[in-house]
């Protein structure tokens, strides 16, 4: 009998709401395996882990490994798999070279079959494109809230919301205009939280400044 190993990944509680749990993904590669007449060897599960890396997806990891000539990797979807052409393609190309095959059940993609190759790759294509778009729509959205002075993200050091609207605060839009001053004299931003840190100077909800609160602050004047 033909052999087969299952992924399976969720990264948030809402998609499991959604009906892509981890149990619904297993249950639908279970049956295909049935079906199709492959024994289902093992599955392995990335859960709570994001997509956009195949290198900290340690069940990703451990399913390609376990991949040999004539087996098929069977996944729920493509977005479980990989979320950009290039992981795809890279995932396409390892199991290529272990003669191993990829079945994604949502698209119906079964790379035994020359049309399935080439449909696997076109999907990867449109999947990014699609992505592509909803992140260009939000940016634009959040320019057009941000233009009309209203609240677009939370709320940023230097202002405060009042019935939807961004408004300045004073004392804190001083503290915007010396960080931006410093940083253009020349100081790293390392040197920008310690000073602020050493002056008792807290943060939006009372923390301390670390590099990267100032360099978020500082990318998000100049956005």
């Amino acid at each position: 009998m033909k052999q087969a190993i299952g992924y399976i990944r969720v990264s948030t509680e809402q998609q499991a709401d959604e009906g892509v749990s981890l149990e619904a993904q297993k249950a639908k590669i279970a049956a295909w395996c049935l079906v199709n007449d492959y024994e289902l060897v093992s599955v392995q599960v990335d859960a709570g882990i994001s997509g956009k890396s195949m290198e900290k997806r340690q069940g990703l990891q451990a399913a390609l490994a376990g991949m040999k000539k004539d087996m098929v990797l069977v996944v729920y979807s493509l977005s479980r798999l990989a979320r950009s052409t290039k992981d795809t393609l890279a995932i396409s190309e390892q199991l290529d070279k272990a003669g191993a095959d990829l079945v994604s059940l949502s698209e119906r993609i079964d790379t035994t079959g020359a049309a399935g190759k080439m449909m696997f790759r076109m999907l990867a294509v449109l999947a990014e494109f699609e992505r592509d778009v909803i992140s260009e729509r939000t940016c634009m959205a959040m320019a057009h809230k941000k233009a009309k002075g209203e609240k677009y993200a939370p709320v940023p050091f230097g202002y405060s919301e009042l019935d939807g609207r961004l408004v300045a605060v004073e004392s804190e839009s001083l503290v915007v205009a010396e960080i931006l001053s410093h940083r253009k004299a020349g100081k790293t931003l390392v040197q920008i939280a310690d000073d602020l840190n050493e002056r008792g100077i807290e943060g939006k909800r009372g923390g301390k400044w670390h590099a990267s609160t100032v360099r978020y602050l500082i990318q998000r004047q100049a956005a």
